[in-house]
């Protein structure tokens, strides 16, 4: 199966460097009604640059392919957008739920309406961010683990502390689904029965729905919505069972990987690869009988850390240990947590990794899109079941039939 993402993924470079290549005109379709949906959120004064004219010529052009990105907003769907927005700011969790919902659609309409809301979702984000000096006014943490190394157990006990002492804790649980089936179990919300019934926290389970890395297309766009609604700690939970599994890491300010004390020795943890890119590494259900064994899995780790690579330069990565049953440990990872966060904010790298993250996020939708539009384009559908059935047979490689199809596309 992770084959298969690769060869999609490299299909969809392929496709960004032929639609690069044709004429603008092809590529950029042009629109001829105006939308005043984006206004007061896209239009502004244009900054002083060492080039005025080229600056605000080049904003007003994307203010403008902004402000074309749909049609005229009708009555009620101005009317939904408005009651969505004011329901979110307001720290309503009810807006907070169905503004998710609608980032999540595949409608195409719908999704439209779901990048108008996020427009002003942002904006007011950096309203907050300027009164709060330029800091984010949010601390997002990923949370990847093996089944059973209790991701859940783990983020209730973290949430409850952490609504006693004032937070406001979003739980964004990202389920696999049946690659048989397309179900998802979605069972999270029902194991953290304690953390649901606060009203300080939010959990929102979604189906990952075929997407490589354990996230959803939309986790990212969920973070934002739950910032906007005002929840100041975002915990994204995922399930990790191989290298593949940290897609996470590009969306949130500090990866944390939980392990079980049975997960194996160091060399098998480097093999995940995974561990290359956790922040802080916690060893789960340290108690009873299995306190021995957690010491042990925390000294080899700890070792086996300092044999990879730094990520940053002000931050070295730490393994501790906790129990979720008896809350042992529990307000010492946070503090590693609180660390990190003043660590990585004094020295700027903190905002330098949110602001990479977007562009990383910008470029995998991006593919994503085109990989859909060239599904979708009449040429290649014509040609698809022909060659899908010469390459089955072994008549045609599947090098050569991916080349007929590109030819196809960036011909017509």
């Amino acid at each position: 199966m992770p084959h298969i993402h690769y060869k999609m993924r490299q299909l969809g470079f392929s496709l960004l460097r032929h639609i690069s290549s044709l004429p603008s005109s092809l590529t950029v379709p042009s629109v001829t009604r105006s939308c005043c949906l984006h206004r007061g959120v896209l239009n502004g004064s244009c900054h002083q640059s060492p080039n005025p004219g080229h600056s605000c010529q080049h904003r007003r052009s994307v203010s403008t392919a902004l402000g074309q990105h749909i049609q005229d907003l009708s009555g009620p769907e101005q009317r939904l957008l408005d009651k969505l927005y004011e329901g979110l700011i307001g720290g309503q969790r009810a807006s907070l739920a169905e503004s998710i919902t609608l980032v999540e659609t595949q409608h195409p309409r719908k999704k439209e309406l779901a990048q108008v809301l996020l427009q002003r979702v942002l904006a007011y984000r950096r309203e907050q961010e300027s009164q709060n000096g330029g800091k984010p006014v949010a601390f997002r943490v990923g949370l990847s683990g093996p089944p059973g190394a209790g991701k859940s157990s783990f983020i209730e006990v973290v949430g409850k502390m952490l609504t006693s002492r004032g937070h406001k804790v979003s739980v964004l649980a990202v389920d696999p689904s049946s690659c048989t089936t397309g179900g998802s179990l979605l069972g999270d919300k029902t194991r953290m029965t304690e953390l649901s019934r606060d009203m300080n926290a939010f959990i929102r389970p979604s189906p990952a729905s075929g997407t490589l890395g354990g996230v959803t297309r939309t986790t990212n766009e969920a973070i934002v919505l739950c910032e906007g609604a005002g929840y100041d700690i975002v915990l994204v939970e995922t399930v990790g069972v191989g290298q593949s599994e940290f897609a996470v890491a590009d969306m949130v300010d500090m990866f944390v990987l939980l392990i079980p004390p049975a997960g194996g020795d160091e060399l098998q943890g480097i093999k995940r690869g995974i561990i290359e890119r956790a922040d802080l590494v916690v060893v789960t259900k340290s108690d009873g009988d299995l306190l021995v064994p957690a010491r042990r899995i925390q000294a080899e780790y700890t070792s086996a850390l300092k044999l990879l690579r730094r990520q940053s330069k002000s931050w070295n990565p730490k393994v501790v240990r906790a129990s979720s049953h008896t809350s042992e440990g529990i307000p010492e990872v946070w503090a590693k947590m609180e660390s990190y966060r003043d660590t990585m904010l004094a020295s700027g790298e903190f905002q330098g990794r949110r602001r990479a993250q977007q562009k990383v996020w910008m470029w995998s939708l991006i593919q994503e899109n085109v990989l859909l539009h060239f599904q979708n384009h009449p040429s290649v559908r014509d040609a698809l079941p022909h060659l899908e059935e010469r390459v089955t047979k072994g008549a045609t490689s599947p090098g050569l039939a991916a080349d007929l199809l590109l030819k196809a596309f960036s011909s017509s």
